[in-house]
């Protein structure tokens, strides 16, 4: 039987703040020592750079991944990027979608990213059937995570029509199950299924408003009781517009008044609410998770991230359609947005915005993002001497203001090492190869 892995940490993110020369102990995946300046027994390895806890990114669409650099051609607003999006849905089969999947969470591994939040509804075949096995979609983002060495939690997501009660149409046929009921029952299976899997949690997700009626809303809530529950809400004010006139009421007052909000919540994109929306999120502690890549990339508008936090709401970030995939220019962005709409700096400190990248509790784990005895056993290592981050103080500001993924030098999930800066050669040609079977009907 082998003992702990030890290593010393040259600097470590610690108890909110940077400590020097740290001896972390690692035993069945979690840290079983965490000690400062302390005395290190001969042989231990040494890991040069910052090292910080998993990150969480809380929102993916894993098959967007295949859209970058397409959908930037050209101008459009948001629904037009999302027929392009529809067209890339009725393409995938679940072998092209293993293998994208397989490739992005390799991504997300390549830039520290620990547990992903995969928000989930290309359930069926292209034609709306279910497949032999009902879930198969969803094992398939499971076996696409383990074999990527990152955790997985699935928001298994609900989606009944095409907007505030018209049937789906075109490619959503994929989405639905018909109703809220079949869909709970669809997760139950699904949860059953995992049970056995140590790196997966299954969450539930109603898309938005616009895609889940308002009276079968509870039945959903009911189904999520106790695990994670995500929903987009208010990213578009046409969806705005389009709720208050089915339903006299915001999204917010519609998710409210269902039950929807809540600790174990989260509100993706709230992007254009009022100030009885924001007082309504914080109040009921539901978390608000930015994805300011994908919001700038869609010319969605900037949330009140600082109102919302303010309030009562914790920030979480997503890379949400992938764009870029990178939680530290999504942390960033959080603030340099803010400046942009404010038109003044410094509404969000670094050690907040790091924080919010290592958050993991949205995402049904309590015991991940911090590096403590106890804890599961993330290291994501910096190189505090690149171009980017010499000279920066190797800190939270380091982090959050000066590093990009291309930075990560050595990722370790639950005590394994997942990642090596000299693997990403490997993994771009993954994604290669991945995307382009997707698209290869268009060669």
């Amino acid at each position: 039987m082998t003992g702990p892995t030890a290593y010393l940490l040259e600097r470590a993110w610690v108890g909110g703040r940077v400590e020097d020369d740290v001896l972390v102990e690692v035993e069945g995946g979690r840290f079983t020592r965490v000690e400062a300046s302390a005395r290190v027994p001969s042989g231990v390895e040494r890991v040069p750079g910052l090292t910080l806890p998993g990150l969480a990114n809380s929102h993916s669409h894993a098959f967007h991944r295949a859209l970058r650099g397409r959908t930037q051609r050209g101008g459009g607003t948001f629904w037009t990027w999302r027929e392009q999006m529809y067209d890339l849905a009725g393409r995938l089969d679940p072998d092209d979608l293993l293998a994208l999947a397989t490739a992005l969470y390799r991504e997300m591994a390549s830039v520290g990213i620990a547990t992903v939040g995969e928000f989930h509804y290309l359930h069926h075949a292209p034609d709306g059937r279910p497949y032999a096995e009902p879930n198969e979609t969803g094992l398939v983002l499971v076996e696409a995570a383990r074999r990527a060495g990152i955790r997985l939690t699935l928001l298994d997501t609900c989606y009944l029509s095409s907007g505030f009660g018209a049937p789906v149409e075109g490619a959503q046929v994929r989405y639905s199950d018909g109703d809220a009921e079949r869909w709970a029952q669809r997760v139950e299976a699904l949860a059953a299924a995992v049970a056995d899997q140590p790196h997966v949690v299954v969450g539930a997700a109603v898309h938005s408003v616009r895609a889940v009626p308002r009276e079968q809303l509870a039945t959903v809530v009911e189904g999520a009781r106790g695990r994670p529950l995500h929903v987009h809400l208010s990213e578009q004010r046409a969806e705005n517009d389009a709720c208050r006139a089915a339903y006299d009421a915001s999204p917010t007052q519609v998710l409210a008044e269902a039950g929807v909000l809540g600790p174990l919540t989260s509100a993706v994109h709230a992007t254009h609410l009022d100030d009885a929306d924001v007082l309504a999120l914080g109040a009921s502690r539901t978390h608000a998770c930015f994805c300011p890549t994908t919001e700038r990339d869609l010319g969605d508008g900037v949330g009140p991230s600082r109102a919302l936090h303010d309030a009562g709401s914790a920030l979480t970030l997503g890379s949400d359609s992938h764009a870029v995939v990178d939680l530290f220019e999504e942390m960033r962005a959080v603030e340099l947005d803010e400046r942009l709409v404010a038109e003044r700096r410094g509404h969000w400190a670094a050690a907040e915005l790091l924080g919010a990248g290592l958050r993991h509790d949205a995402l049904g784990l309590d015991d991940a993002g911090v590096i403590a005895v106890g804890a599961r056993a993330d290291l994501v290592t910096l190189d505090t001497t690149s171009p980017r981050t010499a000279g920066t103080g190797a800190d939270a500001h380091t982090a959050v203001f000066a590093a990009t993924g291309a930075d990560v030098t050595r990722v370790v999930v639950d005590g394994r090492l997942v990642h090596t800066r000299e693997q990403a050669p490997e993994v771009g040609r993954d994604l290669a190869a991945a995307i382009d079977r997707v698209w290869k009907d268009d060669r």
